[in-house]
């Protein structure tokens, strides 16, 4: 069956391992172990670590590493391009598949980058990004973070947030909840006229971390037909940090009984965490999250909704078409 993984982090895993490729690596995500399983298509993080960079310049860095990341992300595709192409719309992924070929997707992972200047929202969507996390765990020039402080997590979009909503609307990129502090989503959900993604993020009444969907957020979200990917790091599964299949599944489980079957989907977060205890060790052993899930008793054709079916949904309604 067809796979969709909403977020990984391997593109930025390569350019700190000096010789790493995409191909075949150590790493949780390589073309061989995306083949093994049946990815139809992989969303790609540029993610911009900023906790190591501390100067006040970190924006302007983070935005040229980004640059630096896509470069990289595309010379990676082109070395394997009889097998990985790029993808820039829903009509590009169906395309690649029916030439037998992965599609990849790459997203920026932290929106701060854009530092108050729209026109670079403009340039990213030239450079091939189609989705963005507006936030990672910082203030930035959109708006606020996921926090354990309540107060700060009701503080949401910026007046500059709000035009980026807007923004993405008018290009055709997809927008990330995940990452954002309440009030964030809660604008974000207001704003956006098209269906928007909590890429990576789990049911937060099953693990109480800010960085997971409330039931009534999962509600908001399924009604606005956006869908969310669970995410396989150990402590925004339990608090003990140590996560089989089952215990994957049982967020799988919650967010289907909430959200309805048109809202579960995948989100691995592969190459963007090395805490905790996990049972599937990397994208090839997968499998044992599907076969945990469709023992609780979803129908095949549920199974293929939460693999692929309701991604290509969201991709199909938001990158239906290239834009200038």
């Amino acid at each position: 069956m067809r796979l969709i993984d909403l977020h990984c982090d391997t593109i930025w895993m390569l350019t700190r391992e000096e010789g790493a490729n995409l191909r075949n690596n150590c790493f949780c995500v390589d073309i061989e172990k995306l083949k093994s399983v049946g990815s139809m298509a992989q969303f790609f993080a540029c993610f911009i670590y900023l906790n190591e960079i501390a100067s006040e310049e970190r924006w302007e860095i983070g935005y040229q590493l980004a640059l630096d990341m896509i470069k990289r992300g595309k010379v990676e595709f082109a070395t394997c391009s009889d097998e990985i192409s790029l993808a820039l719309s829903y009509d590009d992924m169906v395309t690649n598949y029916a030439k037998g070929k992965l599609s990849a997707f790459l997203t920026v992972e932290e929106g701060g980058i854009l530092n108050g200047d729209l026109n670079r929202l403009q340039t990213l969507y030239d450079e091939g990004i189609r989705l963005i996390t507006p936030t990672w765990n910082h203030e930035n020039c959109i708006g606020y973070p996921n926090s354990k402080d309540e107060a700060f997590m009701q503080k949401g979009l910026k007046l500059f947030g709000i035009e980026v909503v807007e923004k993405m609307n008018q290009l055709g990129m997809i927008i990330d909840v995940s990452h954002l502090s309440d009030g964030g989503f809660w604008d974000v959900l207001t704003y956006s006229k098209k269906p928007v993604v909590a890429s990576h993020s789990n049911a937060r009444s099953l693990c109480s971390h800010p960085r997971n969907l409330s039931d009534e957020m999962i509600k908001a979200l399924a009604d606005k037909g956006g869908i969310a990917g669970v995410n396989f790091y150990p402590y925004f599964i339990n608090k003990a940090g140590k996560a089989t299949a089952e215990d994957i599944a049982e967020h799988v489980m919650h967010m289907y009984k909430v959200g309805g079957e048109d809202f579960i989907a995948v989100g691995t977060d592969f190459d963007g965490f090395d805490e905790g205890e996990l049972e599937i060790a990397h994208m090839g052993e997968i499998g044992k999250l599907y076969e945990a899930v469709k023992r609780r008793g979803l129908s095949e054709r549920q199974m293929e909704k939460f693999w692929s079916g309701n991604a290509m949904r969201v991709i199909n309604e938001v990158l239906s078409t290239h834009c200038g």
